[in-house]
Protein backbone atom coordinates (compact mmCIF):
# COMPACT_ATOMS: atom_id res chain seq x y z
CA UNK A 1 0.00 0.00 0.00
CA UNK A 2 1.25 3.50 -0.98
CA UNK A 3 1.09 6.37 1.92
CA UNK A 4 -1.56 8.12 0.37
CA UNK A 5 -3.74 4.84 0.31
CA UNK A 6 -2.73 3.96 4.27
CA UNK A 7 -3.69 7.63 5.00
CA UNK A 8 -6.69 7.33 3.33
CA UNK A 9 -7.85 3.84 5.38
CA UNK A 10 -6.95 5.90 8.41
CA UNK A 11 -8.95 8.21 7.70
CA UNK A 12 -11.74 6.16 6.58
CA UNK A 13 -11.48 4.18 10.49
CA UNK A 14 -11.50 7.58 12.08
CA UNK A 15 -14.30 8.62 10.57
CA UNK A 16 -16.48 5.33 11.31
CA UNK A 17 -15.31 5.69 14.99
CA UNK A 18 -16.64 9.09 15.52
CA UNK A 19 -20.05 8.55 13.97
CA UNK A 20 -20.49 5.03 15.89
CA UNK A 21 -19.24 5.80 19.39
CA UNK A 22 -22.70 4.27 20.55
CA UNK A 23 -23.54 8.11 22.29
CA UNK A 24 -25.55 9.58 20.34
CA UNK A 25 -25.34 12.93 21.11
CA UNK A 26 -21.42 12.70 21.15
CA UNK A 27 -21.66 11.03 17.65
CA UNK A 28 -23.44 13.68 15.58
CA UNK A 29 -20.61 16.63 16.92
CA UNK A 30 -17.09 14.21 16.35
CA UNK A 31 -18.89 12.68 12.92
CA UNK A 32 -19.64 15.64 11.48
CA UNK A 33 -16.29 17.07 12.96
CA UNK A 34 -14.27 14.29 11.15
CA UNK A 35 -16.72 14.90 8.54
CA UNK A 36 -15.11 18.35 7.56
CA UNK A 37 -11.33 18.57 9.41
CA UNK A 38 -10.01 14.77 9.29
CA UNK A 39 -8.53 15.63 5.52
CA UNK A 40 -6.70 18.39 6.48
CA UNK A 41 -5.29 16.98 9.33
CA UNK A 42 -1.43 16.42 9.95
CA UNK A 43 -0.23 13.14 10.95
CA UNK A 44 0.47 14.34 14.36
CA UNK A 45 -3.54 15.88 14.92
CA UNK A 46 -4.81 12.55 13.62
CA UNK A 47 -2.85 10.74 16.84
CA UNK A 48 -4.40 13.74 18.97
CA UNK A 49 -7.78 13.04 17.56
CA UNK A 50 -7.40 9.25 17.72
CA UNK A 51 -6.08 9.36 21.48
CA UNK A 52 -9.73 11.48 21.92
CA UNK A 53 -11.55 8.74 20.45
CA UNK A 54 -10.55 6.65 23.45
CA UNK A 55 -11.36 8.96 25.69
CA UNK A 56 -15.37 7.19 27.73
CA UNK A 57 -17.94 8.91 25.96
CA UNK A 58 -19.38 11.24 29.10
CA UNK A 59 -16.51 12.19 29.82
CA UNK A 60 -14.98 13.32 25.80
CA UNK A 61 -19.06 14.74 25.75
CA UNK A 62 -18.54 17.20 28.67
CA UNK A 63 -14.99 18.53 27.51
CA UNK A 64 -16.46 18.79 24.05
CA UNK A 65 -19.48 21.28 25.24
CA UNK A 66 -17.39 23.00 27.96
CA UNK A 67 -19.60 21.14 31.08
CA UNK A 68 -16.05 20.73 32.77
CA UNK A 69 -12.95 21.73 31.40
CA UNK A 70 -10.72 19.39 29.41
CA UNK A 71 -7.23 17.91 31.62
CA UNK A 72 -4.35 19.11 30.74
CA UNK A 73 -2.89 16.22 28.97
CA UNK A 74 -6.34 16.32 26.99
CA UNK A 75 -6.70 20.53 26.39
CA UNK A 76 -4.96 20.50 22.62
CA UNK A 77 -5.48 22.25 19.74
CA UNK A 78 -7.84 19.79 18.35
CA UNK A 79 -10.24 19.63 21.73
CA UNK A 80 -10.20 23.26 21.24
CA UNK A 81 -11.30 22.89 17.49
CA UNK A 82 -14.62 20.53 18.83
CA UNK A 83 -15.19 23.29 21.55
CA UNK A 84 -15.34 25.82 18.86
CA UNK A 85 -16.91 23.39 16.46
CA UNK A 86 -19.79 22.81 18.97
CA UNK A 87 -20.62 26.18 19.31
CA UNK A 88 -20.65 27.28 15.77
CA UNK A 89 -21.26 24.40 13.43
CA UNK A 90 -23.06 21.52 15.48
CA UNK A 91 -25.31 23.97 16.58
CA UNK A 92 -26.44 24.97 13.24
CA UNK A 93 -26.51 21.29 12.23
CA UNK A 94 -29.12 20.99 15.15
CA UNK A 95 -31.37 23.79 13.80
Amino acid sequence: MSDADLREARLKKLSFRAWRRGFKEADIILGHFADERLGQMSDAELEIFEVLLEVPDQDLYGWMIEREPAPPEFDTEIMKQLNQFYKTAYKHIQS
